[in-house]
């Protein structure tokens, strides 16, 4: 086994193995976030200019590079096709982790934030992307690449925030936000998940956008629920007609009174990194109170 096979198995192993956001959940800090890496300037630089022969060459040949992304296209060609698709006018890298595993081998982790599309229609997309940048003579070529989907929610690059907080009694809580609700006449919005789920991160990170931040604040008293491995609150789950088979997180808007307004029965929210924030702020304008 050669030195360039060995190294791709054991990428593979560290960097392969899972859900394609498996290496996003698990990064750990940059080593040396503030070091501009040339190669991946060039490479972000090709994408601005929608230059698919630039980008492309960038790609190892010998050997051939190896991509790993959603879909059945794992080649360099559609990778390329990926990213010049996508017609970037702004891109913003959040460099995550770097290390240098052998002599004349990087590895970066990023999540790139792409204004999308021609205005009026342009979009933000956020991708979180790992790649291995290997020297072959004088020039460096990518040797591996693993990529997510394009999603419209920024994703949360590890779980170690404690949303949902093991030590809570959530009927108490529950019932500490119905009596500041009622002052402020809002409504409760209880979300049901757990820290090791990922979506259950989206959403919260979701949550404090500047597009709903606002209307959150304004119209909800929100109480996070833990459901630990799926065993724990389960009686607040059954009263506000939450399945836990439909996974999470879920919601279930209140009255201050307790009443239930409404609930997901169906897993609505349960892929929030696929969902829009444009779908969020409806849910949240649907169901807040009426002014008085």
């Amino acid at each position: 086994m050669n030195r360039n096979t060995r190294f791709r198995r054991t990428f593979g192993v560290v960097f392969f193995a899972g859900c394609a956001c498996a290496f996003a959940q698990t990064a750990a800090p940059a080593e040396h976030p503030d070091t501009a890496f040339a190669p991946l300037e060039q490479w972000k630089n090709a994408v601005l200019r929608r230059d698919p022969v630039g980008l492309k060459m960038l790609y190892s040949t010998s050997p051939p590079a190896e991509v790993a992304a959603p879909g059945d296209q794992n080649t360099a060609d559609a990778e390329v096709n990926f990213w010049i698709g996508l017609k970037a006018q702004q891109m913003n890298l959040d460099v995550v982790e770097t290390s240098s595993p052998q002599p004349a081998v990087e590895v970066i982790a990023f999540q790139a934030e792409v204004r999308s599309g021609e205005p009026p229609k342009g979009q933000t997309l956020y991708v979180t992307e790992a790649q291995v940048w290997q020297k072959q003579g004088e020039q460096w070529h990518l040797l591996n690449v693993k990529r997510t989907a394009a999603a419209h929610l920024k994703q949360p690059i590890n779980k170690d925030k404690n949303i949902y907080r093991a030590d809570v009694d959530a009927h108490a809580e529950i019932k500490e936000a119905e009596e500041k609700a009622g002052k402020a006449n809002k409504r409760l919005l209880i979300v049901f998940g757990a820290n090791w789920c990922y979506d259950c991160h989206v959403l919260d990170m979701a949550f404090q956008r500047p597009d709903l931040a606002p209307v959150l604040a304004a119209s909800y008293e929100v109480v996070h629920v833990d459901i630990g491995e799926g065993n724990k609150n389960q009686d607040l789950m059954k009263d506000y007609q939450v399945p836990m088979k439909k996974g999470i997180p879920a919601l279930a808007v209140l009255e201050t009174t307790g009443k239930l307004v409404v609930s997901q029965k169906n897993g609505e929210f349960e892929n929030a990194r696929a969902m829009t924030p444009e779908a969020l702020l409806e849910f949240l304008n649907k169901w807040k109170p009426q002014a008085r």
